[in-house]
Order: C-alpha cells, then structure tokens, then sequence
C-alpha cells in the first residue's frame, strides 16, 4: 500500500530530529540556568498549588470509566492533528469532537479524505515528511515497515507505563495480549495501535428463505447431508430454481472450506496453509484431502442443478434478484444485515418474506471467529506532541472514551430505558439506526478516531434476526479457532511473497475447472498435488511452521 521512504526523506528527518534535539537541549540548559537562579523553593506556594489541583480533581466532572487516565490531559494550549478517512465533513464541529476536546483540553484540526482517496493521500503526506499528529493507517505489516524505514512513527510498547488502557488491553488481557507478538515489527516494537472490540459474533454465513422452507414443511439442516436433502426437496418443488446461489466466485470456496476445518485462499488471499488445532502444526490446505471432499461436494451440486451455474460470474445485481424472487434461489452465504435489508426491500410486494441464518455444512460445521483485535489502527507521529498524542488516544481505548465515540453521552444523544435499552431522541422515526447515521449526525464511528466500541453501541444492537445467528452459533459451538497470526522474519515474508502468490491462483484455478467440469475426478486431483508440490507448497508450510515455533516460544 506504502512506498518505502526515500533517502532525501530520511536526510530530512535526521536533520529535523538534530534541529529538534539542539532547540531541546537550548530550552532545557534556559531552564535549568532559572532554577539556578533561585536559591529556595517556595514551599507555600508549592502546597497552594498541591491543593488546588487536588480540588480541581475532586470537581471534576465524572466521565465514568477512564482506566486510571486523568482528565483533561493537559491545561496548555495544544493541537493535534488528525488524518481519517470519511465523507463528512467539519468532524471539530461534532458534538463528539467538541465534547472529545472539553474532556482532554486539547484542540483538535481533523483532517477529512474520502475513503476513496485515502491510500493515496497518506502516500503522499507520507512522502512529504509532515504526519499528523496521529493517522488511520493500513494493516500493520505496512505500518511496521513504515516505522522501520523512516523511524518517524512512535513505538507504543516504550510508553506503556503512561497507557493506563493499553497496558490493560493489550498487555494484561490474555484475550488481546497476543496481538504484542504478532503485530509488532521484527524489531519488537509496537507502531500499531489496533482497534479492540470492534467486531460482532457473526457478520457472516449461510442465510436461507424461512418462509418457503416452513411453507414445505422443509427441515431447517443442522447437517451436511439435512443441507443437500433441503436443496433437493426445494428443485423437486421448483425445477426452474437453483436453490444455492452465490456471488462470491470464487471466493465460495474458502468461504465453505471453514466446514471442512481447513482454510483455503478467498480470490486474492494468501490461505495456502492452515493450522491444525489437533496436531498443533501447519498443513497445506490446498493439497488437504478435505479439500477435494469439498470440491466433491460443490461438484454434486453444481451437477445437479442444486448450485447456480453462474456461482462464478453473479454480480450483486443478479444474484439479489434470485433472492428476491419466490421460485430462483434460497440459500446463500453472506453478510448477516441482508436478512433485514432484503426483507425491507420486499415487504410490500412480499410481506412473508423471511430471511434467516444457518448453521455452516461441512463435517466439521464451523465458520471463522472474529477476533476482538482488529489487524489495522492508528499510528502516532514521532514528534513533539507524542506523548499527548499517546494519552489521547489511551483515553479513545478507555471505557469512557469508547462510549463517548460511539454512543455520546448519556442524557444528551442517548437515553437508557427502564427495560435496558438504548434510545436516541434525536433519532426517534429511524426504526434502524446506523453507525453512519450516528458519524453524519455527532461524529461518532469516524474510523480512526474511535478505538473501541461500547457494549451498548448500535453496532451491537442486533436485530431478532442478527440475535438469533449469533445465539445459534455460540449454542451449537460452530465458531472456528482463530490460527495463530505469526510475525514472519523480513526474509521469510519475501519468500512468501514468491510463493504463495502463484499457488493462491492456480489452486483456485483447479478447484473451478474441478467443479464445473465433468472430466475432472481423482486423475486432475493428483496432477495438482504433483503441480503444487512443484510450486514449492511444503516450502511454504515450512516458513509458517517456523515462525510458530518462534510463536510458541
């Protein structure tokens, strides 16, 4: 996503930090020559001093949970500035911001780009040696190797002891206190600063058409064999329907693969190997005999009409529409809020309608975790203002903070009812709430200025049909183990680099001609285990096996 710095940048940055280190040691030599000056301390003023500030503390408002973090961080005049990606403008003038800046003290100068333009404004800010004070960046093997090459970024983990919330988060908390090892750079240190609880139990899975299963008397599936009869039953009903649809291309492969307990790359991805939860070490999973169980199976439904013969070329737009129609399609794999969207779409011309999540098929029946820490965040600016920069966005990590960047303040944009619930006056005829409506509205769910969500936040505030996934898959125990995410040494992400890429593509390439073409059997399938060894795949199994060991250390 980023260029490497170039050497007239990093000339430029040498040259900022000596002019910088020179007009600190300047500041700091007039300062120690003032106390020079004074032969005693002035004890009674000292204590005046003590005793305001513990009133001030005592009279401060009650921001709730803070994690330990003092408010307002600071009683000077202090701006920091701030690049994110949005398509709303003058966020300072957001009740969010305005309240974000009474609370710390600071001033804040947001800088908007749409998402759109993003990567490439950050290329150029980045080649321009002037970062904001803190920036929404990529994922972090691109921060980390921005900090490596410009040492322009601050190294979190050398200021825990004034991250009261990142010292709990992401040190203390079993949960998240792997993400130290895996998303540091190869150096040891953090230049990350990841989102935390940002994710739902589902987004994701098998949702199908509720009302022409229960109009049937079609048994909702719990197995791999329920999931084929189901789709059987309903092409006997409708001959002119292909009960499976999808658009994912394909990107259905690895989507399904979770139910056969291994992970193969999406279109584009690098999943050439998974971990093995049993065995404790990484295995190829596009040579994986679950692998062709799989593709046998898609195979069986693509035969027999019960899989769209267009699984690999629907767009959006036509896939939607055999959704919506009674008699094209009814089981799909997608994002969970379509339940609703879809059902909203039709319900004057369709008021029965009723879209509902699935259990996943496979033998083992498992669909991914989300994790609680997300794989891209903030980075601050190695500058003056860092350690402010630092303790503002701790706060943003803090009970309090992520309340206030995603919910606002009670009272004022939100109320809690007597029965628990949250309501927003202001947004009393929306029967839905979004994070946007909430972004365009108070600034809230800017990304890149919230770092954590609330429990009570709408993101959270399921719908019946969103509860009901989430509930099913945690009763049943079909979410999947997270694999380890493992830091790769610089040599060994190049030889990743090398490898993964043309075994990715032609296993997809395989898999699709295995499917839809009716000479492919046991023959092709070895052909490709002898082609992916000539690809090297045990060499890349090898490179992940690795780094667990280093992992497991």
């Amino acid at each position: 996503m980023y260029k490497k710095s170039t050497s007239k940048w990093r000339r430029m940055i040498s040259l900022s930090l000596v002019i910088a280190l020179a007009a600190s040691l300047m500041i700091g030599c007039g300062k120690k020559q003032t106390t020079n000056q004074e032969e005693k301390p002035n004890t009674t003023e000292t204590t005046q001093k003590e005793e305001k500030k513990e009133e001030a503390k005592e009279e401060a408002p009650d921001y709730g949970d803070t994690g330990g973090l003092i408010l307002p961080l600071t009683d000077k005049p202090v701006t920091l500035t701030m690049l994110v990606p949005t398509a709303v403008l003058d966020l300072e003038k957001k009740f969010a911001f305005q309240e974000l800046e009474k609370r710390t003290g600071l001033t804040l100068d947001v800088q908007e780009v749409p998402e759109s333009a993003y990567a490439e404004k950050f290329k150029v800010i980045l080649a321009s040696g002037k970062l904001p004070d803190i920036m929404l960046t990529g994922a972090y093997k691109e921060i980390n190797k921005i900090a490596e090459d410009s040492n322009a970024l601050v190294a979190i983990n050398e200021h825990v002891d004034i991250l009261p919330n990142f010292k709990k988060v992401f040190v203390d908390n079993p949960e998240a206190s792997w993400a130290l090892k895996s998303y540091s750079a190869p150096n040891g240190n953090m230049y990350m600063w990841p989102k935390y609880n940002s994710e739902r139990v589902v987004n994701h899975g098998y949702l199908f058409r509720k009302d022409i299963f229960d109009k049937h008397g079609i048994k909702e599936w719990t197995t791999t064999e329920e999931f084929y009869d189901a789709l059987k039953k309903l092409k006997e009903i409708y001959p002119d329907s292909t009960p499976f649809v999808s658009k994912l291309k394909e990107s259905l492969f690895n989507r399904m693969s979770y139910g056969w307990g291994i992970k193969v790359p999406a279109a584009g991805g690098r999943d050439v190997a998974y971990y093995n939860e049993d065995e404790k070490v990484w295995k190829s999973s596009v040579t994986a005999p679950e692998f062709k169980e799989m593709l046998d199976f898609i195979k069986k439904l693509y035969n027999e009409g019960l899989l769209d013969p267009e699984f690999l070329t629907d767009t959006q737009e036509s896939w939607s529409g055999k959704m919506a129609q009674d008699g094209k399609g009814f089981v799909t794999f997608d994002w969970v809020g379509r339940m609703d969207m879809f059902r909203e779409q039709v319900k004057d011309t369709n008021p029965d309608y009723d879209l509902r999540y699935a259990l996943p098929v496979g033998p083992v029946g498992q669909w991914l975790t989300l994790s609680k820490v997300s794989g891209y965040g903030v980075a601050i600016a190695d500058n003056k203002n860092k350690e402010l920069s630092l303790k503002l966005v701790d706060y943003l990590t803090s009970p309090s903070g992520a309340e206030l960047m995603t919910m606002g303040v009670e009272g004022v944009t939100f109320v809690r009812e007597s029965d628990g619930s949250i309501t927003y006056p202001e947004f009393a005829d929306k029967e839905t709430i979004s994070i946007k409506d909430l972004e365009e509205k108070y600034g809230m769910f800017t990304d890149g200025t919230y770092l954590r969500m609330a429990d009570d936040c709408v993101y959270f505030n399921l719908s019946e049909r969103e509860q009901e996934a989430a509930d099913k898959m945690v009763e049943h125990n079909r979410l999947a183990p997270n694999d380890p995410i493992l830091k790769f040494t610089a040599e060994e992400e190049d030889k990743l680099s090398e490898l993964v890429p043309p075994i990715s593509t032609a296993a997809l390439e395989f898999a699709t001609k295995y499917v839809i073409e009716p000479s492919y059997g046991e023959a092709q399938w070895n052909e490709w285990i002898k082609q992916a060894e000539n690809l090297k795949i045990q060499e890349a199994v090898d490179i992940h096996n690795q780094a667990q060991k280093r992992f497991d250390q």
